[in-house]
């Protein structure tokens, strides 16, 4: 029988309980078939890395680590703050499977391996790791994504730098809370925002207060969200004499005591189950000057500028992964004596999905290839990525909720169960726009850079230069993005900066994606055609190939 045929009625004879119409599970696939993620690999400069890429993303693809990202969400951390005796220990305990997880990602090198790769295109590889091996579950890239974000912050103080970035960069795991100098692998977490100020971490209260040992201070304070309190070490802003200062803050100090890392609580979040979240509580709590006083944010910034890459990279990820599963249900379910998938009007929804999952796989590498190139001194390639990693982290991750909840409506009244994993990506979505700075701080930040460094803009339209002449609507969108820049404005600035990414999406597209693609893009997104839920793509976009691109055999 062919598998994909319509489903014959069962006989009246047959069991109440028979299943039929329903698609088999997902699991074994290769989360690395993604023509548009292998394509981005080699363009940026990693196509050596090809081979590691497709291996991980089998495994990722695997029953056995899709079972580890479902386990770690089930059975979520708790917060042991006192031992049996009573002694306060400030631990974190969590699943098996959330250190399989963890022991993978670091192995592969999805921590702060690049930092110690010289070839280039190291950054890009591990972005790309990071798209396929995301897909088993995306609490356990947040210490992943902090520990590779905080080496190039913790250079501004290079005798800290020394002793842990090779830790740092390690790819070894090691869970267990010792002295970080005696351990063959560390993490690192930040704690940033306070509960009066949020993202206004000028506002923070807790206060550094120097010792007698130069470079050397106590704090005093409570953060309000620390992400995976489990790490080894902490970057901290807190106010020190000479204003906002950034500090490191080790979980255990040199002689082997620990430091006070009080856990208050863990939050209660409404995804990223997984992973812990937390208010630890600072009192004496020793902590080691990194960068000069009063320069906190300027040196704490370097960590989140490669934080909000890695928030584009797991919008993209959630992406393509509920892109898959829609899919999945797709071809293998049917309603009205057909598929699901041939149903012109579904066919026209995964199409739409399929667009948006490839603009945000190409901007992220792309992303990832500025700061590749910008870590070996490309100066217009750092200028470009200052502006364009804001502007995707903006829209890219403005756009998952949307796209997950239409991902899960493909899957009916199933997708909406939990253990079709649906619920779990919708719930996810959100948290990509909030952290490292939610829409609002993001669409600032561009003005920001447009009004301070006058090379992004440069840099930017060079870009989008390299593609003109290649299509007459991004070259009608091109020119109009001039004139809003020009008028640019707090009102005007979502708008601004939403544009900002379509127009840099598409010209992405127009030089690297098939022709199919890059005409519906425009199509949909710059020529006037584009309604507001996915699946309005206008007639003529290439449905089929664009689907075949995408998922192969559909």
């Amino acid at each position: 029988m062919d598998p994909h045929s319509a489903p014959q009625s069962p006989s009246p004879s047959a069991a109440t309980h028979d299943v039929v119409n329903q698609p088999p599970p997902l699991a074994p696939y290769d989360a690395s078939t993604d023509a548009a993620l292998l394509e981005g690999l080699r363009r940026e400069g990693a196509g050596w890395a090809e081979e590691d890429v497709r291996r991980v993303g089998r495994a990722a693809g695997g029953a056995e680590a899709q079972e580890w990202g479902e386990l770690a969400n089930r059975h979520e951390p708790e917060l042991r703050t006192h031992d049996r005796y009573g002694n306060r220990i400030d631990e974190v305990e969590f699943h098996p499977s959330w250190h399989h997880l963890m022991r993978t990602a670091v192995a592969e090198g999805l921590a702060g391996a690049p930092w110690a790769d010289d070839r280039p295109g190291a950054h890009v590889a591990r972005t790309a790791g990071g798209l396929v091996w995301h897909h088993t579950d995306a609490g356990h890239g947040c210490p992943a994504s902090m520990t590779y974000a905080a080496v190039p912050a913790l250079r501004a103080q290079p005798e800290l730098a020394k002793v842990y970035e090779p830790l740092l960069t390690s790819r070894v795991y090691d869970p267990e809370l010792r002295v970080p100098s005696q351990k063959p692998g560390l993490l690192a977490g930040m704690g940033m925002t306070e509960k009066q100020g949020g993202s206004d971490v000028r506002t923070n209260t807790t206060v550094a207060t120097p010792t007698a040992e130069e470079g050397v201070y106590t704090l005093r304070g409570h953060k309000w969200f620390t992400s995976a309190p489990m790490c080894d070490v902490f970057l901290v802003l807190a106010q020190a004499p000479g204003g906002l200062s950034c500090f490191l803050v080790p979980r255990v100090l040199p002689d082997g005591t620990r430091n006070t890392f009080r856990i208050q609580r863990l939050k209660d979040k409404l995804g990223n189950r997984s992973n812990a979240s937390s208010e630890p509580e600072f009192d004496r709590t020793v902590a080691w000057l990194v960068g000069p006083e009063g320069r906190g944010v300027k040196t704490i910034i370097e960590m989140v500028n490669y934080t909000r890459l890695d928030c584009v990279m797991s919008s993209a990820t959630l992406m393509r992964k509920s892109l898959v599963e829609a899919g999945h249900h797709a071809r293998h379910r049917s309603a009205f004596g057909a598929r699901l998938i041939d149903q012109p009007l579904m066919r026209n929804v995964l199409a739409d999905l399929a667009l948006e999952s490839e603009a945000a796989t190409t901007l992220t590498l792309r992303l990832a290839g500025a700061a590749d190139r910008a870590v070996r001194g490309d100066e217009g390639e750092r200028a470009f990525r200052r502006i364009a990693t804001a502007v995707g982290k903006y829209w890219v991750t403005k756009r998952g909720p949307a796209f997950t909840a239409e991902a899960l409506e493909c899957l009916g009244g199933n997708g909406y169960v939990e253990d079709s994993g649906m619920p779990r990506h919708y719930r996810e979505a959100p948290l990509l726009s909030i952290w490292e700075g939610s829409g609002n701080v993001n669409a600032l930040d561009v003005l920001r850079a447009l009004g301070r460094d006058p090379e992004t803009a440069e840099a930017l339209f060079g870009e989008l230069g390299l593609a003109h002449g290649a299509d007459a609507r991004l070259d009608a969108a091109v020119a109009g993005l001039r004139t809003r820049l020009a008028e640019a404005d707090q009102v005007s600035a979502r708008r601004l900066v939403e544009r900002m990414a379509l127009v840099l999406q598409a010209s992405l597209l127009v030089r690297h994606a098939p022709h199919a693609v890059a005409d519906a893009f425009c199509a949909s997104r710059l020529d006037g055609d584009w309604g507001h839920a996915f699946g309005t793509l206008p007639a003529g976009s290439g449905l089929d190939a664009i689907l075949e691109r995408a998922l192969p055999g559909m």
